[in-house]
Parts: structure tokens; C-alpha cells; sequence
């Protein structure tokens, strides 16, 4: 299917890593100039597939069909937020997948334990980095009557912890929808992705926040991962991978979904049971 991005340009955040980078092959496969801006350097595996291998001032890649182009920058920061903008110009289409789980959320136990400063650093990374990037590439989307994607989670849906990260997530899904309520007459569609457990670094690496959780129900990380599905009530019986939720988001971005917006849409393999 001819999704009808080639030329499109794609900025893509937190774009090094994880449905990120998915996101990234995908959009790029697909024909479309992508922005890749990430705060790191990625560590995927090369192959004639990969969108970005690693994250470097002024880095491109050339793909089958679109082209990536990776800029470094941290967008918590109003000086990371500028350096993209100037660097994508005008855009079609932006995906907001900046986001994550603070370290010091992880070993929080609860709202009680989690400081004013966890809060803080998750809403920067999880809803203000958005807020910031957006208001820097709206005018641009308006112009070329664009899309945004936001990636928020079933977190903000259902009362899972950490509570700081569950709460960002809830103020994305608000904030795509009004976005789409109050621009949506100029042309600009706003719509949002909201993940369930997915295979990526968070959940695999002994360090990301499946290992914690793993290490505080004394099991090993494989363990814990095993009895995932059936704990969380996925229909599914496994986690999403990163390459089916990049399928969606391509597709919703594209003009064959012209007329969504102001839409949640669940990857989640079924978690979230309520209509």
C-alpha cells in the first residue's frame, strides 16, 4: 500500500531508540525526509533497513527510498527546542515520542515517596518538551497543513505507578485533543498512539524499568517478562513490538487517514479492557 509520504518531512523525537526508531524506519521507508532528534546516540544493529545507527551532528542516512537526518539535542532544555526547529524548518508531520519513566520515579514505591523533583524532571521529559516542541513546528504544520502524533501510554488510562509518569501521559491525551479541537478548521490533524508494553530497552535492559520492577518482585528479569502478559491481562499473550506500533503511527500520519483526528488510538495488546 502506497501510503503517500514520499517527500513528506517527518520530525521524529526521543527518535535513537525504541518505537522511536521504529518510527523513524518506518516514516523513512515509506519515502518521507525524516528529522531524527534524540539526546543520545542510538545502538541499533545496521542493516538495509536501519533508519539510524547512531545519532551524530549532521549525520545522514540514505534509505531505499527517504532520507534520515539525526540531530543531537535535548529537548527539556528551550535551547534544544530552537536547535531542532531551525534545523527541520517546516514540517508535514511530528511525532512526539519524547518520553520514559525517571530514575528516581522507579524507586519511588508510591506517591508518598516520589519528591517534588521526580515530578518535575518527568513532566519536562514527558509533557513539556512536547508543549515546546510543538509551539516551535505549529507554524510550520499549519502551513502545510500537517499531522502531529503524540505517543502517550496506557498509563494514562489506568491507575498503574509510577503516578508522575501516568499523570504526564494523561496531560498529553489532553493536550492532543485540544490541539485538534482548536486547529483542526486550519487544516491540522492532532492525534494520539498510546502504548502498552513493548519490547523495547525500557522493558528488556536489566536496568530499565521492567528490571526494576523485576528486582522488587525478587524474579529475574526473563521471569518476570514471562508472567508480564498474563499480570497486565493481554489479550494478546505477548508485548507489542516496536515495529507494529510504528505501523500505526505511519498509517495515521499518512493522507489515507485524512480525515482522523482529535483520536486515542491503544497498542496495547489489549490491556485496557474498557470501552
Amino acid at each position: 500500500m502506497d501510503l503517500r509520504l514520499t517527500g513528506k518531512v517527518a520530525v521524529v523525537t526521543g527518535a535513537s531508540k525504541g518505537i522511536g526508531l521504529a518510527i523513524v524506519r518506518s516514516l523513512a521507508g515509506e519515502g518521507a525526509r525524516v528529522v531524527a532528534a534524540a539526546r543520545t546516540a542510538g545502538t541499533e544493529p545496521t542493516g538495509p533497513t536501519a533508519a539510524v545507527t547512531t545519532v551524530a551532528a549532521g549525520a545522514v542516512t540514505t534509505m531505499p527510498v527517504g532520507t534520515v537526518t539525526a540531530v543531537p539535542v535535548d529537548l527539556t532544555t528551550p535551547d534544544g527546542v530552537a536547535a531542532l526547529a531551525e534545523r527541520a524548518g517546516d514540517a508535514d508531520i511530528l511525532i512526539n515520542n519524547l518520553g520514559g519513566v525517571a530514575e528516581e520515579s522507579m524507586r519511588a514505591g508510591g506517591f508518598l515517596g516520589t519528591p517534588d523533583d521526580a515530578w518535575q524532571r518527568t513532566y519536562e521529559l514527558n509533557l513539556f518538551s512536547t508543549v515546546r516542541v510543538t509551539r516551535a513546528l505549529l507554524p510550520g504544520l499549519l502551513r502545510r497543513r500537517g499531522v502531529i502524533v503524540n505517543i502517550s501510554s496506557i498509563g494514562a488510562r489506568a491507575a498503574f505507578q509510577p503516578v508522575d509518569y501516568g499523570t504526564a501521559k494523561a496531560a498529553m491525551t489532553n493536550l492532543s485533543k485540544a490541539l485538534a479541537e482548536e486547529f483542526g478548521p486550519q487544516g491540522l490533524r492532532v492525534l494520539t498512539v498510546s502504548p502498552g508494553p513493548t519490547r523495547t530497552q525500557n522493558w528488556g535492559d536489566p536496568d530499565g524499568f521492567a528490571g526494576h520492577l523485576a528486582r522488587a518482585a525478587g524474579e529475574s528479569l526473563d521471569e518476570f517478562l514471562a508472567r508480564v502478559p498474563e499480570r497486565m491481562g493481554i489479550t494478546t499473550g505477548r508485548l507489542t513490538e516496536p515495529e507494529e506500533t510504528a505501523a500505526l503511527v505511519t498509517f495515521l500520519a499518512s493522507p489515507l487517514a485524512g480525515n482522523l483526528t482529535g483520536a486515542d488510538y491503544l497498542a496495547d495488546g489489549g490491556v485496557i479492557k474498557t470501552i
